[in-house]
């Protein structure tokens, strides 16, 4: 029906789209669209983007209306038992004014292009909607219209800080965002959790809803499992470099037996100690002692024989 565009044009261009499509019907002949509606069923549109009407310019079109009738229908979609007005505002509060009951109107095809648009907007205002609902409302505009955060929040008036925050929240786990949509743990709360690691997430959650914390008091909860997340993660960067170093270590004493007295002089158990760490750099002493079936201390001791020979051989070298 009305022509397809993109949402960035605005709501102006949009409302304009649909009238003219209309306009194009009725001058094809087709006036089984229009229909006499109650005046009192037809709400104003909250998204027009004109706010304010000439008064002399109204009564001028009001007497016009009265000698001539309305020729041009208003466009108005049905909605919850009520018609919202999408075209022709002028033209309904001109009839008003003429004490009238009815008035001429076309009710307009929702699933058009344009009308979608519109819904799509109409539904970002509604004050009913919970924050992951309306996450979802940014996402499916942006994607469906291929616009940014900035041109949405140009058509919508919210800020892109507004939109981005909203719209992040749809980074949280399904739990969580189901515990949000039934109120449970407000857009605040929400607000300060994204971006944890999942299970300091769940702790974060679960402690806010089981002890009823504030934002403020949930700011501290969050800044403190960052900071135990930063020392785990500085602990296992400590670990493996610890095991790299040890590697690397024995790899060294290895390499300088094997040139001055070659790997086969060494005890069957030492030697296979002393190839299990060339082929395997990188792994711990418990990795190395899982490949053969023994304890920890058990390869930990031969590496410290293998140390004893390679400190021996040093000494032999230092006082040659």
């Amino acid at each position: 029906m009305a022509k397809k565009g993109g949402l960035g044009r605005g709501l102006e261009a949009i409302l304009g789209d649909v009238e003219l499509a209309y306009k194009a019907e009725l001058n094809e002949g087709n006036s089984d669209i229009v229909k006499d509606i109650d005046l009192d069923l037809i709400v104003e549109n909250p998204y027009q983007p004109r706010k304010n009407f000439d008064e002399t310019a109204l009564r001028e079109l009001s007497e016009s209306i009265k000698r001539h009738g309305l020729i041009q229908p208003i466009i108005v979609i049905e909605k919850d038992g009520e018609y919202m007005l999408i075209a022709g505002e002028r033209r309904f509060r001109a009839t008003k004014l003429l004490g009238e009951s009815k008035i001429k109107a076309i009710v307009a095809d929702i699933e058009s292009q344009s009308l979608r648009e519109l819904a799509l907007i109409e539904n970002i205002q509604r004050e009913d909607l919970n924050p992951i609902e309306l996450a979802n409302s940014y996402k499916e505009l942006i994607d469906e219209y291929k616009i940014t955060q900035d041109g949405l929040a140009n058509i919508i008036h919210k800020s892109r800080v507004q939109i981005t925050n909203t719209m992040r929240l749809l980074s949280l786990s399904a739990v969580t965002q189901e515990y949000i949509k039934e109120g449970k743990l407000t857009q605040g709360h929400a607000k300060v959790i994204v971006g944890l690691e999942p299970n300091d997430e769940k702790t974060a959650v679960d402690t806010i809803i089981g002890q009823r914390l504030s934002v403020r008091e949930t700011e501290n909860l969050v800044k403190n499992l960052k900071n135990k997340t930063i020392r785990e993660m500085n602990w296992e960067v400590a670990n493996e470099t610890k095991t790299l170093n040890t590697g690397n270590y024995q790899i060294k004493m290895i390499k300088y037996i094997g040139e001055k007295i070659g790997l086969n002089s060494l005890s069957p158990v030492l030697e296979e100690a002393a190839f299990l760490r060339l082929n395997n750099p990188e792994d711990s002493l418990q990795s190395l002692a899982d490949m053969i079936n023994i304890s920890k201390s058990g390869i930990r001791n031969r590496f410290r024989r293998i140390e004893e020979i390679y400190n021996s051989l040093l000494e032999e070298e230092k006082n040659s």
